[in-house]
C-alpha cells in the first residue's frame, strides 16, 4: 500500500534543497536568466556537494543511495527555483546515470557512472537531431563498425548541457539496412566522451526560455568509439532510448509540479499586496478561481509523480504512470504560468517579477521528452488496448533501502 507520508530522510532532503536554492540560487537567478548565463560552479558545484548528481545511484557506485521519491522531491524543489536546475537532474541523473545503472556492465559503471554520481563528471543525453524529435526513427547519425571500434558521424541538437557535459549517451544507426526500413532494431547506444577526436559542440543562442541553462548541439565527425563503449547490446539502442526517457519524464513531471507551486506562491503573494477597486485583488472571484486551479493542479500533479516514484521504488514498470504524470503536470504548469502572468497584470508582462520567467520556462517541458500530443496518444492507446509495455532485458533496480 502506498504511503503518502514522507520519511524523515525525504523531508530532510526536500528542506535541504529548498534552503540551498533560496540561499545560493534565488539571489542570482534573475540576472543569470537575463544574461543567458550558466554559472557552472555555483550550480553544478553546489549540486555535487549536496550529493544531488548521484542522488538515486547506489552508494557502491558513488551515489547518495536515496530512493526515487527523493529524486522527484529534489526535482520539484529545484524547479521551484528555476527550470534550469531541474533540467540538470533530468539529463544527468535521470536520462544518463539511471540508464547506465540499469544497462551498463560493471566496467562501464566503474569508468563512467561512479565519477558522474560523485559529480566529478557531468553527463548528457543525445537522441534529438535537427530533423528528428518525436520521431526517433528519423535520426540520421550512424555508427559504422570498423574492427574493435565504431565510427560515429552526425549531429545532435537541443541537447541540454551540450557545451558542459563530459560524457554523452548517444543513439545512432549501426545497421544501415534497417535504417532504410526504419526498423528500430538497427539502432545502438554509445557512451561518447567529449575528449574523443572529432567531437565538437556549440550553444543554441536563439532559445526562448530556460535562459540560465546550457542548451546546444554537438557534432561527431568520424568519431572513433571503442566497442566496449556500446551500452547494452548492438541493436538495443531504441529500447535504451525509451528506457532513458522513462527516467527523464519522471523528473520532468516532478519539476513541473514545482513550477506550479512557484506560480501559486507568487500569485498568492501578489494577490494580497495588489489593490484594485479598493480591495486586495485576492478578493476578486476570478482571481480566486485561478489560484484555486493552481492548487488543484499542484496537488494532483504531486500525487501522480509520487505514484510513479513509488512504483520505481518497488521495481515495477511505470512507463504508463510516468507518462501520465509528465503529460498532466507539464500542461498544468503551462496553465498555471499563464494565469500567474494574468494575475500580475501588466507587471506580469514585465521582467521585474518572476512569473514571466516561469511562463517562458514552462513551455519547453510541454514539448520535450514526448510532446503533450504524443502523451495523449499513448494514454489513449493504453486504454484502447493498442499499446502495452513488454518487459525489457534490463530494468531499473528497485530501491533496497
Amino acid at each position: 500500500m502506498i504511503d503518502l507520508e514522507l520519511t524523515n530522510e525525504q523531508r530532510l532532503l526536500e528542506q535541504t534543497v529548498s534552503d540551498w536554492t533560496a540561499r545560493e540560487i534565488a539571489p542570482h537567478i534573475h540576472e543569470d536568466d537575463r544574461a543567458h548565463r550558466f554559472d557552472r560552479e555555483r550550480v553544478l558545484g553546489g549540486m555535487a556537494r549536496l550529493g544531488l548528481l548521484g542522488i538515486s545511484v547506489p552508494q557502491e557506485y558513488g551515489g547518495a543511495g536515496m530512493d526515487y521519491i527523493c529524486l522527484g522531491l529534489a526535482s520539484e524543489a529545484l524547479e521551484y527555483a528555476d527550470t534550469s536546475l531541474r533540467v540538470i537532474m533530468s539529463v544527468h541523473a535521470g536520462l544518463n546515470c539511471l540508464t547506465l545503472l540499469a544497462w551498463g556492465n560493471d566496467g562501464q559503471k566503474q569508468r563512467y557512472l561512479v565519477p558522474q554520481a560523485r559529480g566529478e563528471k557531468i553527463a548528457a543525453y543525445g537522441l534529438t537531431e535537427p530533423g528528428a524529435g518525436s520521431d526517433a526513427r528519423a535520426i540520421q547519425m550512424t555508427g559504422v563498425k570498423k574492427g574493435d571500434r565504431y565510427v560515429l558521424s552526425g549531429e545532435k541538437s537541443w541537447i541540454s548541457l551540450a557545451d558542459v557535459a563530459d560524457n554523452f549517451l548517444v543513439i545512432a544507426w549501426t545497421d544501415l539496412e534497417k535504417k532504410k526500413q526504419r526498423d528500430p532494431g538497427g539502432l545502438s547506444a554509445f557512451i561518447v566522451e567529449r575528449t574523443f577526436r572529432g567531437f565538437s559542440s556549440g550553444p543554441m543562442k536563439e532559445k526562448w526560455g530556460i535562459l540560465a541553462g546550457n542548451t546546444g548541439f554537438f557534432k561527431l565527425d568520424d568519431v572513433e568509439v571503442p566497442e566496449e563503449n556500446v551500452l547494452g547490446r548492438p541493436g538495443e539502442g531504441f529500447k535504451i532510448a525509451m528506457f532513458a526517457l522513462d527516467q527523464g519524464r519522471f523528473t520532468v513531471a516532478a519539476g513541473a509540479t514545482g513550477l506550479i507551486r512557484a506560480c501559486r506562491d507568487a500569485s498568492v503573494k501578489y494577490a494580497k499586496e495588489r489593490h484594485t477597486f479598493g480591495v486586495e485583488i485576492g478578493q476578486h472571484q476570478l482571481v480566486k478561481e485561478m489560484i484555486a486551479q493552481m492548487e488543484s493542479d499542484y496537488q494532483a500533479s504531486r500525487l501522480l509523480w509520487l505514484r510513479a516514484g513509488w512504483l520505481k521504488n518497488e521495481g515495477r514498470r511505470n512507463t504508463r504512470e510516468t507518462g501520465l504524470a509528465k503529460w498532466f503536470a507539464t500542461v498544468a504548469s503551462e496553465r498555471a504560468a499563464a494565469d500567474a502572468v494574468q494575475i500580475h497584470g501588466a507587471n506580469g508582462y514585465s521582467d521585474e517579477y518572476p512569473v514571466g520567467r516561469f511562463y517562458r520556462n514552462c513551455k519547453g517541458a510541454v514539448i520535450y521528452e514526448g510532446t503533450r500530443e504524443i502523451h495523449k496518444l499513448m494514454q489513449a492507446d493504453y486504454l484502447l488496448g493498442y499499446r502495452s509495455d513488454r518487459p525489457t532485458r534490463c530494468e531499473l533496480p528497485p530501491y533496497r533501502g
